[in-house]
Order: structure tokens, then C-alpha cells, then sequence
């Protein structure tokens, strides 16, 4: 039996014509109120402001040195916070405010995981150095064991672009060269960013990097094609969303000072 409401055929237009009249009221005044919105934050620069949340207040370092917030990893008083790559004591060179690679020891590592972050570390280069190459002040910064930014001799020293100072070792070479003599302290500021992967172990977003070399822009926000590798093409494998941070033992006297870190 037809329902009673729609007996009539042309009733059921009527109501159907009814029903987009509404609608088009409806959407004309959901318009003028927008517009109305609108209208209004152009005059009244008070309806953008955020006031909440208010970001925790951070007292800045005088010329490299560390935030009120900031980890310290190493002041020159002792390698505490580092550990030989086979988990041992640290047996690096410790000297006045710094530490020197000893080459017949062992890469470093941080005893703590780090992901994303703000790292600061300082080196310098020896001057007596008379090699060439990748093996004139060959050092390294290794973010989550894995993605090593260079650490080089590239003040007058001929290598592979996308191997020298400040490159993304064999994946990115850097904007410009910022290196300063052998002898003289350098800094490094870097922001990494950690990979994402799936729990099917597929990369979700990649490890990304910027890197300030003595207050100058030479990686900006770059996207990791997987580990930093000498030999081969990168290709990422699944790690905690933590690693160690290393610094290289290349064979070369490479000193460290001033090494702090923020968690972002």
C-alpha cells in the first residue's frame, strides 16, 4: 500500500522543491557567516592571536655554549658519557677542555639514545697533519649510529664533493664550503630528524638534516636516501626510534669540545 504522505505526486515535488530552497538558504547563510568571520579578523587583529600554549622558556648560550635545557654530553671534564663501540670504557685522549681520538682505540658512543634533536659539537683539525684527502683530519658525526655527517680537512684539501666537510658522507654535498684552517676550532649545529617506519618495516618518512657549519647554512632540511654508506647504495632497514650518537675514530687526531644536545 503506496505511503499516505506521498499520495499525492505532486505533493512529493513541492516537497522536494522545498527541501533545495532550504538547503540553498541554509548554504547562503552559512556563507555570510563566513564571510562575516572573515570581515571581522581584518579588522580585528586580536581574533588570529594563539595565547595558548605558551612554549617553555629557554635561556640561550653565549656564543655556542648550551641552553638552559640542553643534555651535556662532554664539558672537558671526563668521557662519562661515552663508551667504546664494544661497550667498554671510553679510552680517548683527554686534555685541558677537549678530547683527542686515540687512534689505536675505538669509535665512541653516547651511553644515551638519542631520536630527534639539536646537536652542537665542536672539532678542530691537526695542523701537523701532512696526508691528503680522506685521510687529512677524517673524522665523523654518526646521528642514531647510522647517518654520518663528515668530518674533514677541507680547507685546502681535494676529495669527493659529497665526501668533505659537512657533506652527508656519499649522499649529499654541502651548499658551501665553511671550513676554516687546520688548528682552529670549527662548530657543527645540526637538527636531525629520525626515520618513521611502519610495522611492516616500510619508511614511513625518512631521516631528515640541517646542519649549520660555523653559523653557516650548508644542509638545509635534506631527506636520507637510508644509512650513510662507504660502499654501495643506502637502503634503510627498521632501528629503535633511539639510537647512540658516534663520533668516528678514523686514524686522524681530530679534537672535541663542547658536545651538547637538546631532545626535540
Amino acid at each position: 500500500m503506496p505511503n499516505a504522505s506521498y499520495s499525492n505526486p505532486l505533493q512529493h515535488i513541492v516537497i522536494n522543491k522545498n527541501s533545495r530552497k532550504m538547503k540553498k538558504i541554509t548554504n547562503i547563510i552559512l556563507m555570510l557567516c563566513l564571510l562575516m568571520q572573515v570581515l571581522f579578523a581584518q579588522k580585528n587583529p586580536e581574533s588570529t592571536e594563539i595565547w595558548e600554549p605558551k612554549p617553555a622558556k629557554v635561556t640561550p648560550g653565549e656564543m655556542g655554549l648550551p641552553p638552559s635545557d640542553a643534555i651535556i654530553l662532554f664539558s672537558g671534564e671526563d668521557l662519562s658519557n661515552f663508551e667504546s663501540m664494544d661497550s667498554t670504557e671510553a679510552d680517548w685522549t683527554l686534555l685541558n677542555d677537549y678530547m683527542t681520538v686515540n687512534p689505536g682505540a675505538k669509535s665512541i658512543r653516547t651511553k644515551q639514545k638519542f631520536g630527534d634533536c639539536q646537536l652542537h659539537i665542536e672539532w678542530l683539525t691537526p695542523v701537523s697533519d701532512t696526508n691528503g684527502g680522506q685521510f687529512k683530519g677524517n673524522s665523523g658525526i654518526f646521528l642514531m649510529e647510522r647517518y654520518e655527517i663528515q668530518i674533514l680537512d677541507s680547507w685546502e684539501n681535494k676529495t669527493y664533493s659529497n665526501g668533505q666537510a659537512a657533506s652527508i658522507y656519499k649522499q649529499y654535498i654541502p651548499l658551501v664550503n665553511a671550513c676554516k684552517k687546520p688548528g682552529e676550532w670549527q662548530s657543527y649545529d645540526i637538527i636531525f630528524i629520525a626515520p618513521k617506519f611502519s610495522k611492516s618495516g616500510n619508511v614511513i618518512s625518512p631521516a631528515k638534516i640541517t646542519v649549520l657549519h660555523n653559523g653557516v647554512l650548508v644542509q638545509n632540511n635534506v631527506s636520507l636516501l637510508g644509512p650513510t654508506e662507504y660502499t654501495g647504495m643506502p637502503v634503510y632497514k627498521v632501528h629503535g626510534d633511539k639510537e647512540p650518537i658516534v663520533i668516528q675514530n678514523h686514524g686522524d687526531f681530530v679534537s672535541f669540545r663542547n658536545i651538547w644536545i637538546r631532545e626535540l
